[in-house]
């Protein structure tokens, strides 16, 4: 199994998708509990949401677990929300706060720092190398990372997610034009939405988004009730996803339209 897949475009968007994989090593895999086999805080489904929505972008997706090792936090271990309750590098629980491994099991520093290199490191030189290509050739990249998670979870919110979770963290991984036709995209769709509230971008939003540099990021959380069902066997749900992939599609195309039009390199 490759640590990662990337499905090349010629465009300035590169999609991200870090936690849509479900492959575990078996030497990994028999480690964990029956909880952690259930797989439940995986991006069920997310390539399929996105699948053919934006030709022209380059898609880059992780084929292993977040329960491997998560790609989407900060290699060296340091938590993007300080006091609230999150996962970690090798998350230790799931997202309901309950414990993924067999007792005694868990991973040691040492295996976690063989993870890091072995699967973290990877998917991220392949990312970073889609948006420095598309940067070359068209002079900005913007970095749209795609996550999905289920509706209701209290371990880490209160209440019922909205559908569209925009994060920016508060605006500084991509230019004010990139979040604002991303916003403006969510809203108009009747569905629930939020910018920068309890989802402001994780590790990879924030690590790449330098509009300085011509690198943008900006990550969409989706509410997975919006186009699959949110128990297992994790089914996707073609009416729902129908509903949704228009307005989806509208965001990409919109962020395509505004790096092509010159508008970014002139900010």
């Amino acid at each position: 199994m490759q640590v990662f897949d990337v499905l090349p475009g010629d465009g300035p968007v590169v999609l991200g998708q870090p936690h849509g994989g479900t492959h575990v090593p078996p030497d990994i895999q028999r480690h964990l509990n029956a909880t952690g086999r259930a797989f439940a805080d995986t991006d069920w489904h997310i390539t399929r949401l996105y699948e053919g929505l934006l030709p022209t972008a380059t898609v880059v997706k992780s084929n292993i677990h977040r329960y491997v090792i998560d790609a989407n936090r900060d290699p060296a271990g340091q938590s993007l929300y300080p006091g609230q309750n999150t996962t970690t590098l090798v998350p230790l629980t799931d997202f309901d706060g309950r414990h993924i491994w067999k007792d005694g099991q868990e991973p040691s520093p040492d295996e976690i720092e063989s993870r890091r290199a072995q699967f973290h490191a990877p998917y991220h030189e392949a990312l970073r190398n889609a948006l420095h290509k598309a940067k070359a050739k068209h002079g900005v990249a913007i970095l749209f990372d795609c996550h999905s998670i289920r509706s209701n979870i209290p371990y880490l919110f209160d209440g019922e997610l909205p559908v569209f979770n925009t994060g920016t963290n508060q605006g500084q991984t991509c230019a004010p034009a990139i979040e604002q036709v991303v916003h403006a995209c969510a809203a108009e769709s009747g569905m629930s939405h939020v910018l920068n509230g309890r989802f402001k971008g994780g590790w990879t939003t924030r690590h790449y988004g330098q509009p300085d540099t011509g690198i943008h990021a900006i990550q969409m959380e989706i509410a997975q009730r919006a186009y699959m069902t949110e128990a297992a066997p994790w089914s996707y749900v073609p009416a729902r996803a129908d509903a949704l992939r228009p307005i989806l599609k509208k965001m990409l195309e919109t962020l395509n339209d505004l790096a092509l039009s010159g508008a970014l390199t002139k900010e």
